[in-house]
């Protein structure tokens, strides 16, 4: 597909040539030498005039073409450019025939032609000024003169040879340009569209650890109450409560995913975070949950403890719905170079086919180990059928440089 488009815009390259070649035009020290030795050229041609053949009966029609054909020179500007190229052959012809030894005018011109005319009739316009130079020097002479008919020939070939190689290397340049513009194109989509992947995952993985555990909580907390409605009313009521309650508390987060921001229970730090989680996930349940803390707490960046805190909350939302657990421990756990949490139960365990977390269908130990090891962390599960689960994450931390002792004097 790239490749389609180089090629599209190469051929558009040449057919903006055939107007007005790029080699040449955009050359302004080139421009400019060709401007001087044309006019240098037609000077020294009058000056060989007059010095051999005097003011004679065609002096002043010599003098007169050099002026004319050196105006016309100058008014580039004002004709259109194929006008200006035709009045200056013309011209130069008219001088060619009254004094052969304008000639050497070609050789700037040939150049003009190359620079207005795309290639095939420039060398046309160059071979007709070869003949025409060819053809005066062989009558000046009175006699073939195989330096005289060959001289101009190489010359010109010469000329639109180089002419030629310029042109091509221009071309393969800008072709090559436009493919590595055309890259840059795409690279960008590309790295738009993994920008708008890494948010919609990221989105799929908040809203599976915050929004759909609360509702999954919701929907756990309405049917006890509709157990409980007949004989244990007040049990009820207080079962909608709290569904009610993680109602609110689940828009509030849901705010929070959108606009990208910590949860709310972060304020107080993440061990206090972990056991508020806790608490609130197992009301109302059988499951006790003990959350433990060992080292020294420090505080980490926001997105790290984002990460552990929806890590815990997704490990015992997994507990709760599929584990048939009696109990939980949730530690947390401070080393000097990385932080880790332990989510154990004692539940039945998962089949020896589910234990790789690649094999996960849904969104829950997936999300996790992404979340994970984009903070470079990594995500380690255990477990055997009938004897629990266990859960392990851990996020390296920065390691501070111990403290230098500055020399003394």
């Amino acid at each position: 597909m790239i490749r389609n488009r180089v090629y599209a815009a190469y051929d558009q390259l040449n057919m903006s040539t055939a107007h007005t070649p790029s080699i040449l035009s955009h050359a302004t020290r080139l421009v400019t030498a060709l401007h001087a030795a044309l006019v240098v050229l037609v000077l020294a041609s009058v000056v060989r005039y007059l010095t051999g053949h005097g003011f004679d009966d065609r002096g002043p029609w010599v003098l007169v073409g050099a002026v004319v054909l050196l105006a016309t020179y100058a008014a580039y500007r004002v004709l259109p450019s194929r006008v200006w190229l035709a009045l200056l052959v013309v011209e130069w012809c008219v001088l060619v025939l009254l004094a052969p030894s304008f000639a050497w005018c070609a050789v700037p011109l040939s150049f003009v032609a190359l620079r207005i005319l795309s290639f095939r009739p420039a060398c046309v316009v160059v071979a007709g000024m070869v003949v025409v130079t060819v053809v005066q020097w062989t009558r000046m002479t009175d006699r073939l003169d195989p330096t005289i008919v060959l001289g101009p020939v190489c010359v010109a070939v010469l000329a639109v040879g180089a002419y030629r190689a310029l042109e091509r290397d221009a071309l393969a340049r800008q072709a090559l340009l436009d493919e590595l513009h055309a890259a840059q194109g795409d690279l960008a989509d590309a790295q738009h569209q993994a920008g708008v992947m890494a948010e919609r995952a990221r989105l799929s993985r908040e809203i599976h650890d915050s929004v759909a555990q609360g509702l999954s909580s919701i929907n756990l907390l309405l049917q006890a109450a509709e157990r409980e409605w007949d004989d244990r009313p007040a049990a009820a009521r207080e079962h909608a409560a709290q569904a009610a309650a993680t109602a609110r508390d689940g828009l509030d987060e849901a705010r929070r995913v959108v606009r990208d921001l910590a949860p709310a229970e972060l304020a107080g730090g993440l061990p206090e975070a972990l056991r508020k989680t806790c608490e609130r996930l197992v009301a109302h349940t059988d499951i006790k949950v003990n959350v433990q803390v060992h080292g020294t707490p420090v505080t980490l960046d926001s997105e790290v403890e984002t990460a552990l805190l929806r890590t815990a909350r997704g490990a015992l939302a997994n507990v709760l719905e599929h584990a048939h657990a009696k109990a939980a421990v949730v530690t947390l756990t401070y080393h000097p170079d990385a932080v880790v949490l332990d989510v154990v139960d004692n539940g039945r365990g998962l089949p020896r086919s589910h234990v790789k977390i690649d094999s996960d269908r849904g969104h829950g130990l997936a999300g996790i180990r992404e979340r994970l090891r984009q903070l470079g962390g990594t995500l380690v599960l255990e477990s055997e059928p009938g004897d629990g689960t266990a859960l392990a994450a851990s996020i390296p931390l920065p390691t501070m440089a111990p403290p230098t002792t500055p020399e003394r004097p």
